[in-house]
């Protein structure tokens, strides 16, 4: 059985992560990564064997055997990209928050998404808790949703502090249009803690029908789900409900395939993202 070529864009923490998950993909080959600069991350994937470049975009567009891209940049860089990657015939994969393509977590919507050139991570925040809210909006209609995710200071790169408010903005969309809250808030904790901290989600919720064993069952159902793809997601605090309010928190810790067992955040919007490109590539194998 053959596999699907991929490149990635952005040879940062998250582009060499994606870079390693890809290289114990069932069904994904690591093609090319690329950037603009020499950098740690390029010398790193061209001693494995794979091709590099310092021509960005440009690398990936234009080579004809690469089908998927991985775009690792940052939110400005995405809006540049996209339609480069488009025009290529290039199915995109976008790891910040341009949100050009539509919003994808995959245990709550990429089944229904069908195929588009352009999918959205939306955000680590997002992938974290979005199927939290998207499980008791099912069963006990979220009116208001509010997020709360800290993230180790030492797993927060230049690109995460550099696109802090795309962050906020596109998690809260992300809760009102996967999640399907009525309304939503997002924000972002970088705790300096020593030793770092894991990734821990504070999910709070207003719903309208508040069945204590609806909500419970939903939400031990949806951790099963997110854990097929993120096997270091636990739901650390069960749903506390009172009243209309249900609380509950969720922790992630990183697989360490690259980076720090602590750097949750990083590893899920990157397991979520290999889980898409792999659920792609079996479609593209099935027409070969």
């Amino acid at each position: 059985m053959g596999k699907i070529k991929v490149g990635i864009i952005g040879p940062g923490n998250i582009g060499t992560d994606l870079m390693y998950k890809v290289m114990r993909s069932k069904n994904l080959e690591m093609k090319t990564m690329t950037g603009i600069i020499e950098s740690e991350g390029l010398k790193r994937a061209a001693g494995l064997g794979i091709e590099t470049s310092l021509e960005g975009v440009k690398a990936v567009a234009e080579d004809s055997e690469i089908k998927i891209v991985f775009d690792a940049t940052m939110a400005s860089a995405h809006l540049q990209n996209a339609p480069i990657l488009k025009a290529a015939g290039k199915i995109a994969i976008d790891m910040t928050p341009a949100a050009v393509g539509p919003y994808v977590v995959p245990c709550c919507n990429l089944d229904k998404l069908g195929y588009v050139d352009n999918y959205n991570m939306v955000t680590c925040g997002g992938q974290a808790t979005i199927p939290i809210v998207n499980a008791i909006n099912e069963v006990a209609d979220v009116e208001y949703a509010e997020i709360v995710a800290s993230l180790s200071s030492k797993s927060a790169g230049p690109g995460t502090r550099a696109n802090i408010d795309e962050f906020t903005q596109t998690t809260k969309k992300g809760l009102e249009i996967i999640g399907h809250a009525d309304k939503a808030k997002a924000i972002i904790i970088l705790n300096p803690a020593e030793p770092p901290i894991m990734m821990c989600n504070t999910i709070y919720t207003k719903v309208k029908n508040p069945d204590e064993k609806a909500i419970i069952d939903a939400v031990n159902k949806r951790i099963k789900e997110v854990q097929a793809y993120v096997p270091g997601y636990k739901l650390r605090v069960p749903p506390i409900i009172d009243g209309d309010k249900v609380t509950c928190i969720i922790q992630v810790e990183g697989a360490g395939d690259f980076l720090p067992k602590f750097s949750g955040n990083l590893d899920i919007i990157n397991s979520a993202a290999i889980a898409v490109a792999e659920k792609l590539a079996d479609k593209m194998l099935d027409i070969q």
